[in-house]
């Protein structure tokens, strides 16, 4: 076990755009969390995210995940916050960024995160050899907590597991090939993300630039009659746009009702444009926003 904490770093997933159906995989929902590995033993519990750092303290709830090993024992999965029954990544970003221990402690008792495991890679000896379904096997022995749940699974149907998390707005969901292995610290074909990434438009409203190949345009929507600022967007110089919105007739104010910066160079509201990301954030902001074209 020892050896596995200096060493060990998760196995990380390729990605592609369209869900798919196969026999040969499982299927599961991809939840909006923070990647980890639990390393856990009845005298001893780490929590590492997936960059080798430890963060057990970050999340003192996830302890009583301790009383369920009886010999060392490593899970990953995804330390994950919910709001309204749905995972929720900004309400976990909170977390992440406490560093007052009084606050973390309380949260830890009023806003628990949860634990959701996906893998087990060894009880009392190395299971990262023996194919997937037999991992799977080994960890449904273990009991659901306030603290722990085994993520669930579908064989074969991918396209409509996708499509309900579609409608759920969930991030979206991994294929696993069924007797893949575990390949530690390497990103294999075998595990693959499929994203469920929302596209709409937004109105530019401002930009910035500086000596790089790419500007920055600052987005916004009418929301009740106001225009409310939604995020900003990196786009390359080399996109037609771009001298489209320096073309634009320049405000000396911000036209955004939540949002000033004097750097920024606000124009015209003329120019809309597309955009993916994955989910708004608690104050309203894209996550994750890719420019895909103008409107």
């Amino acid at each position: 076990m020892k050896l596995f904490q200096k060493t060990f770093g998760p196995m990380l997933l390729s990605e592609i755009k369209e869900p798919f159906n196969s026999k040969d995989y499982i299927f599961e929902m991809k939840f909006d969390g923070l990647r980890a590995l639990i390393f856990a033993s009845p005298k001893k519990f780490v929590i590492y995210n997936r960059h080798k750092k430890e963060i057990t303290n970050k999340y003192p709830e996830l302890k009583e995940i301790q009383k369920l090993v009886r010999k060392p024992t490593i899970f990953d999965g995804e330390i994950v916050a919910f709001q309204n029954g749905l995972p929720s990544f900004s309400k976990l970003q909170e977390r992440m960024n406490l560093k007052n221990t009084y606050k973390m402690d309380r949260l830890s008792k009023e806003e628990p995160v949860l634990f959701v495991a996906f893998d087990l890679l060894y009880e009392g000896s190395d299971l990262t050899h023996c194919p997937l379904m037999e991992r799977k096997e080994k960890l449904s022995h273990f009991k659901d907590t306030e603290s722990f749940i085994k993520t669930f699974y579908v064989e074969e149907k991918g396209k409509e597991l996708f499509q309900k998390i579609k409608n759920l707005k969930i991030e979206g969901i991994v294929a696993k090939r069924k007797d893949s292995i575990y390949e530690i610290n390497t990103r294999v074909d075998s595990w693959i993300k499929i994203k469920n990434i929302q596209r709409e438009e937004f109105i530019i409203g401002g930009y910035s630039e500086k000596e790089t190949p790419f500007f920055s345009a600052y987005l916004g929507e009418y929301q009740n009659g106001k225009f409310l600022y939604v995020g900003k967007v990196s786009i390359p110089k080399k996109a037609s746009i771009y001298q489209k919105v320096k073309k634009l007739k320049k405000r000396v104010s911000s036209p955004f009702q939540n949002f000033k910066d004097k750097n920024v160079t606000y124009c015209a509201l003329k120019i809309s444009c597309y955009i993916e990301f994955l989910e708004r954030t608690k104050n309203n902001t894209l996550r994750h926003p890719v420019y895909r074209g103008e409107v």
